[in-house]
């Protein structure tokens, strides 16, 4: 059984990158190819085994990732069919943990996108080695090819080097790793040198072993045995001393054989590469968490259970599907496991492999292996699953997941869908690391949070077509934050008397502005003295106080960047209680905050943008009607520029449609949140008129 392969026999690929690059249709190549299927399905007649849902059918596009398998030279190798649409990107990102090899495919005639390209860095920064697919070879002149290395050695440096070059036109390739061409015919491919493409990718290879150096340079080339680099071809993988290139094109078959041969011969094994950066929570002698340190998984079958959820779905027949991958110790069916620092066990009754939509029963996996478990719902997306107590607080090192910075607010049509609504989004947003649904006090809005329009689109249709929930959209308010740039004091006296006991509290306090990088941005500081308020209603002025943090004071939007310090009060033998010194912090700390010159603060995103040179004037002018900043701007092999640019997240809403209207749809982008910056004085004045307090309650 494939799922029982030992980890030295298993290669785990995520597959990723460029939109429209053929993703699906290599995988389809590759099953049908290594004898797993036996028909070859397409996109087009919406029969692949990785994109079997509604939406990705009608969408004719990868919505999620799709966990495939095949075996090949006697090994298993593990598949990740992921989205390409930049929109989707969290879920390529979200499975980087789960593989030893992230296979980022570029089409041949587009080139790499912003995506590819953030793949690219976010896998050289977590130490994954890397290897770039070249697709639709056939559909690409020989010059083409060319300038398509060029501009990616400009994007990846020297250590990118072709480990196959395609020849006849795209019909064929040949692998120049295990080749130097001296016994061919003609050692000519489509565009370079087979001898040469041989030298200079095992002169990479070699240098990061002094042995191999010191053999190569004494026997010369044609002495040296190539049978002996594959160790040093991981190193130099992990050590990002190489990127391998690979030519391919999924719709002939032409150079599928060989790149099953690579991930079989020369990708690395769960063996044989620095685990996933796992941390562990050092406890300290007074039993309060200290800090997290660097904790290693060794795939060890005998080992102590440690496995990472990288994936959560839901199955019409199967409930929640928690997709993981096993890093150290055996998962056994009918076994006893824990979800992170639960006490309470979860029974994993049956353990699947997946082949897309279907589910193989298996009775085991071991480190290495890809897997599933359905019925359990507390899984949870990025939880770690393990079976002893000294795992609890061993987690994933944060993954650097897209920001979902596209918002729409939403109303439901029929109000009877409450309760529906509240269970379809618990789901939703379970399955969706980058989509997150929440009530915005500050506008009195459900706000759904996405990386994109087309993301919230298919969002909204899963909500109609698979809950039955109908949805009315708005453009949402902007999500400002309320912060102070002075110091001042705030005073309020809280008296009321209704005939029998009253209630009785005062509160004077001082606010003043916190520096831009405190970590949680509010400080609360009791400096009275004397007993002026006893000390079991200081919690009730600080829970006044924070009430107003998340209503504001000035315009009725969060506030940040403040400490707050009551020093003075009194109180009543009789008539204080926690409820008039609620109303006394928070009273004296709107009128404190009005006092410190308040200034509202609106969130600036990061944008990277994408399109043929000849938009790039065009993108800064129009930025700059969006008050944004181009930070850089370069062109990459002539033909394609990247912009990066600062701007506020409120002159963005429509910027989706707006590039693809500017650039004749070719343009692409990708935003992430920066910063926060002040808001413009006449921005400020129009924002803050139009707020209307609610109604204090005492």
């Amino acid at each position: 059984m494939a799922a029982s392969a030992t980890p030295a026999n298993i290669r785990n690929i995520c597959l990723c990158g460029t939109t429209a690059a053929g993703k699906t249709t290599l995988s389809e190549r590759l099953l049908f190819a290594s004898g797993a299927t036996k028909r070859l399905g397409t996109i087009l007649e919406g029969n692949t085994v990785s994109d079997f849902t509604d939406e990705e059918k009608a969408h004719k596009h990868s919505l999620q990732p799709g966990v495939l398998h095949f075996e090949y030279e006697g090994h298993l190798i593990n598949v990740i069919d992921t989205p390409g649409l930049a929109d989707f990107m969290g879920h390529a990102v979200a499975c980087f943990p789960a593989c030893e090899t992230i296979a980022v495919m570029i089409d041949a005639a587009k080139g790499p996108d912003s995506v590819a390209r953030r793949l690219l860095a976010i896998a050289e920064e977590r130490r994954i080695p890397r290897l770039v697919i070249v697709n639709k070879i056939d559909e690409v002149s020989a010059e083409g090819l060319e300038d398509l290395v060029d501009r990616l050695r400009a994007i990846l440096g020297p250590t990118l080097l072709p480990i196959n070059l395609p020849t006849e036109k795209g019909a064929k390739v040949i692998n120049v790793f295990e080749h130097d061409g001296s016994d061919a015919a003609g050692d000519e491919t489509d565009f370079s040198s087979v001898h040469e493409a041989h030298k200079r990718i095992v002169e990479q290879v070699i240098e990061v072993d002094d042995d191999l150096t010191l053999e190569y340079l004494e026997s010369g080339e044609g002495g040296f045995d190539p049978g002996k680099l594959h160790g040093a071809f991981e190193k130099a993988l992990e050590d990002a001393h190489l990127v391998p290139l690979c030519f391919t094109s999924a719709k002939t078959g032409a150079g599928v054989d060989d790149l099953m041969h690579v991930f079989a011969s020369l990708c690395p094994s769960p063996e044989e590469v620095n685990p996933p950066e796992f941390m562990k929570r050092e406890m300290g002698a007074d039993g309060q968490a200290g800090e997290d340190l660097e904790w290693h998984a060794r795939p060890d079958p005998a080992g102590k259970v440690l496995a990472h959820v990288f994936r959560v779905s839901t199955d019409p027949f199967l409930g929640k599907v928690g997709i993981f991958r096993v890093h150290q110790g055996t998962v056994k069916a009918k076994s006893d496991l824990y979800i992170d620092d639960n006490k309470k066990p979860i029974k994993a009754a049956h353990l699947f492999v997946l082949q897309g939509k279907d589910h193989i029963e298996v009775h085991e996996i071991g480190p290495g292996g890809i897997g599933a478990i359905a019925k359990i719902d507390e899984l949870k997306f990025n939880g770690c699953l393990h079976d002893s107590h000294e795992l609890d607080s061993v987690h994933l090192r944060p993954l650097p997941l897209p920001k979902p910075m596209y918002m729409l607010a939403v109303t439901l049509k029929n109000h009877a869908d409450e309760t529906k609504f509240a269970a379809a989004t618990h789901k939703m947003v379970a399955e969706d690391p980058c989509f997150t649904v929440e009530r915005i006090a500050a506008t009195n809005q459900t706000v759904m949070r996405g990386l994109g329009e087309l993301h919230l689109r298919i969002m909204i249709e899963r909500y109609k077509n698979q809950f039955g929930i109908e949805l009315i959209t708005a453009p949402p308010k902007v999500p400002y934050k309320e912060t102070i740039t002075g110091r001042a004091e705030g005073h309020y006296r809280h008296k009321k008397q209704t005939g029998g006991a009253g209630q009785f509290g005062e509160v004077y306090l001082r606010v003043e502005p916190l520096a831009a990088d405190h970590p949680v941005g509010f400080e609360f500081k009791n400096e009275t003295v004397g007993g002026s308020i006893p000390r079991q209603y200081i919690p009730a002025v600080e829970k006044g106080v924070r009430q107003v943090l998340g209503e504001g004071a000035i315009a009725g939007y969060p506030i940040t960047g403040v400490s707050v310090a009551v020093y003075d009060g009194k109180y009543h033998d009789v008539d204080s209680k926690e409820i008039a010194f609620i109303t006394a912090g928070r009273r004296a700390f709107v009128e404190a905050i009005q006092k410190a010159k308040p200034v509202l603060m609106e969130p600036f995103v990061a944008l990277e943008i994408t399109a043929p040179a000849r938009y790039m004037g065009d993108l800064a002018g129009h930025l700059a009607t969006k008050r944004g900043r181009v930070q850089s701007s370069e062109v990459i092999a002539g033909d394609v520029c990247v912009v990066k640019a600062q701007a506020p997240l409120g002159e963005l809403q429509n910027y989706s449609n707006e590039l693809k209207s500017m650039t004749g749809g070719a343009g692409t982008y990708a935003m992430e949140y920066s910063h926060d910056e002040r808001t413009p004085p006449t921005v400020q004045a129009g924002v803050v008129a139009a707020y209307k307090p609610k109604a204090e309650v005492d």
